[in-house]
């Protein structure tokens, strides 16, 4: 899978996981200010980035993640890892 494809995937992975419009999930997107993420979906999102990838992810991967592109980039080292 490609990095377009992970970041497709991703982008409709928020939208759908948590009810978000498609149109406001993009790069640039802050999960908590922009998206109205919580802590809570904060873990969900972790779980969810698992299943895309097949990796393990820990707290320490997501600790400093604040925008869509930080995810993307966490799913891109996960997978280069692999």
């Amino acid at each position: 899978m490609n990095d377009e494809e992970l970041s497709a995937r991703l982008y409709r992975l928020l939208a759908e996981h948590f009810e978000l419009d498609p149109a406001k999930v993009t790069p640039e997107a802050r999960l908590y200010e922009d998206l109205g993420l919580d802590s809570i979906d904060a873990v969900d999102l972790a779980l969810a980035v698992e299943d895309l990838t097949g990796c393990e992810t820990t707290p320490n991967d997501f600790q400093n993640a604040s925008t869509v592109a930080d995810v993307e980039t966490i799913i891109r080292k996960l997978v280069a890892a692999k």
